[in-house]
């Protein structure tokens, strides 16, 4: 209920609002876009009263991920705070799916701790996986730790094919972000 009320200050701030990046004004409803066979037309806010807890992080995941591609920081740190209440509010829902995209979100944000947390918990259950792989190499290398950088996406590379042959859903899911670690670990080797 509080990630709603804070939503709801957001939005009902309304998009004059100066603390508002420009181009969040022009869209401030975090969860707009319409996902495919929502039934939430393209650019309606949906009811987020009637989302799960996961369906409202997934949304703000992919939010921030598109205002990072988009090199839209400021409208990332904006939406940073609702996406990580979101996925500390899924409780026992935190798989290692939902981990790897909170620690997305908060190695992208800044948050290196909490992405940190959440890739040690994802190589504890899995040493080789992938995202939690990767997750470690980022992390690393925007705090300039080449060694730590380096050695994790040599595992990752080593890893990669019988990983991949595992066809775990997330590995499905996250495609694109696992062909753009393999390009970032080839170019530390």
């Amino acid at each position: 209920m509080l990630l709603v009320a804070v939503i709801a200050y957001y939005l009902g701030a309304g998009a004059s609002s100066s603390a508002v990046p420009a181009d969040v004004a022009s869209n401030t409803a975090p969860f707009a876009g319409g996902a495919p066979n929502s039934g939430v037309p393209a650019g309606a806010a949906p009811d987020i009263a009637s989302m799960s807890p996961r369906e409202r992080a997934s949304r703000l995941y992919d939010r921030i991920m598109r205002y990072t591609e988009e090199g839209k920081k400021d409208s990332a740190q904006f939406f940073a705070p609702m996406a990580l209440a979101s996925f500390e509010m899924l409780g026992a829902e935190l798989d290692i799916d939902a981990r790897y995209d909170y620690g997305r979100v908060a190695t992208e944000t800044g948050a290196f701790d909490v992405a940190a947390a959440q890739a040690d918990t994802i190589l504890q259950k899995s040493p080789n996986h992938l995202l939690g792989l990767a997750l470690v190499a980022r992390i690393a290398t925007l705090n300039g730790d080449a060694a730590i950088a380096s050695k994790s996406w040599k595992v990752f590379l080593s890893a990669r094919d019988s990983e991949l042959k595992k066809a775990l859903p997330e590995y499905q899911l996250h495609a694109a972000d696992i062909e753009q670690a393999m390009r970032l670990a080839k170019g530390i080797k």
